[in-house]
């Protein structure tokens, strides 16, 4: 599994660090991102037109594999414009405020509906559900935007996906690859997902409640959360009690109906998205004409744009860095150039070259996998490295066992960094329904997930 590492590999380590450094002292990435893209570019081709090409072939590229999350982000938005602005959504939240009357219980029960949503379903369209009606509920109490971002982002895109117990995607993965039973790799998961959830969202949920208590708390937004508080006020849409009381009611069961036909024909991922992206565009359609009346038409056009501006807004941004992190996978090839002989991909072949160099022990091993998962998770997938963290876990599992902890964790690893809680455009989801920042989002998750990750791994090294 050997691979020989060449210049282009040293750049575009060095630009991930360069970026990561930038991202803890909160300075705007963008720019090295497109310095880093042209460096890549003029490595791989020796030309300086292939080059510059490069640049806007990647921001396409870019575009194209998130153009289904700014989609469902943006039409859940301007469903949320029109239930604040009618006062639909007060009706609609009103009784849960009978159960989160805290910070700390719209942390906690924010999160925990999210996990749950999210195993059977996948993170995306659950943050689309509970984002649309648990945030405002959670501002309302007091907990920031930024704060129930975090605990949909950990809860769903960390705890929920890196074991995947329902849908299975993540560990049949690796378990092909390590050469294992799906029902091993998932039962040596368990202790590891487990420690790794508590740690990291307990760390969270401290660093945020030290951080308001000293006023040094930085709520990240960048514009009214489209599905917050609107403190009551309808903004001018008057519409009759008994006609919001009935539409408080029909909105959440036709989202309950989404539920139901996930489960009844076994909808995920893309193909949940959709259906709630479908059912948001009618309910906007339908409120609208209600509210509007014969200005009704124009009306849903004004917040379909309104909508579409907010999320190439919280977008727009995080199009460069995609378009970085995503040439260190075999898209690199079909972007900029030819990749060296044997790669598969810049990503991958660090990891395998990590690998390749440390000693075998168990203690090593487990140090190993997990940086080899943080490394592959570097493209902002989560999935596309685990396979190779199943692979070395197998090679290092024949010399000192525990194959199943060490692919477990390889998996753990490579889904906290690459599935949606450090690398800032994986957390778009999150952060665009809470109007957040996706770089304070992730600068928020970077601390409690590096300690999670630490525990973890010295978990992992009694087990192996």
């Amino acid at each position: 599994m050997e691979i020989a590492l060449t210049s282009l590999h040293w750049v575009y380590l060095a630009f991930i660090l360069f970026i990561m450094a930038m991202l803890v002292m909160r300075r705007d990435t963008i720019l090295v991102c497109v310095v880093g893209i042209l460096a890549l570019g003029l490595i791989a081709t020796d030309s300086l037109g292939s080059s510059v090409s490069g640049i806007f072939n990647s921001f396409i590229y870019a575009i194209k594999e998130l153009i289904g999350t700014i989609l469902i982000i943006s039409v859940i938005v301007s469903m949320s414009r029109i239930l604040i602005r009618t006062g639909i959504n007060e009706v609609m939240v009103a009784p849960l405020t009978r159960f989160i009357r805290t910070p700390a219980m719209a942390y906690w029960g924010i999160g925990i509906i999210m996990m749950i949503t999210s195993w059977f379903f996948w993170p995306s369209p659950g943050v689309a559900l509970i984002g649309a009606v648990l945030l405002p509920v959670a501002v309302r109490v007091g907990l920031p935007a930024l704060g129930a971002a975090m605990a949909m982002n950990l809860f769903g895109h960390g705890i929920a996906l890196s074991g995947d117990y329902i849908i299975q995607g993540a560990p049949k993965l690796t378990a092909d690859a390590a050469g294992l039973p799906v029902a091993q790799v998932m039962e040596a998961s368990i202790p590891l997902v487990a420690v790794m959830g508590i740690v990291t969202t307990a760390t969270a949920f401290w660093m945020m409640r030290r951080d308001l208590k000293r006023g040094t708390f930085r709520d990240g937004l960048v514009a009214e959360a489209p599905a917050g508080d609107s403190g009551g006020k309808s903004d001018g849409i008057p519409m009759a009690p008994a006609l919001k009381r009935v539409l408080a009611v029909i909105i959440p069961l036709l989202f309950l109906a989404d539920v139901g036909a996930m489960i009844a024909f076994k909808l995920q991922g893309g193909d949940a998205t959709a259906l709630i992206g479908g059912t948001a565009v009618l309910i906007l359609i339908g409120v609208t004409l209600l509210a509007h009346g014969d200005r009704g038409l124009e009306a849903t056009t004004d917040y379909l744009i309104e909508g579409l501006q907010f999320g190439f807004r919280v977008f727009g941004p995080v199009i460069p860095i995609a378009a970085f992190f995503y040439l260190g996978d075999s898209a690199f090839a079909d972007l900029i150039g030819k990749l060296p002989e044997g790669s598969h991909g810049i990503v991958n072949d660090l990891g395998v070259a990590l690998a390749g160099t440390v000693p075998l022990n168990g203690a090593v091993s487990s140090v190993t996998l997990t940086a080899v998962g943080a490394i592959t998770g570097l493209d902002g997938s989560g999935f596309s490295g685990i396979s190779l963290a199943g692979s070395i876990a197998r090679m290092f599992g024949a010399s000192v066992g525990g194959t199943d902890t060490l692919t477990a964790l390889g998996q753990v690893a490579a889904i906290w960094v690459g599935g949606g809680t450090l690398i800032p455009w994986a957390l778009i989801p999150a952060a665009a329904i809470c109007g957040v920042s996706p770089f304070e989002l992730a600068r928020r998750n970077l601390v409690p997930v590096l300690i999670g990750l630490v525990v973890t791994t010295l978990v992992a090294m009694f087990l192996v």
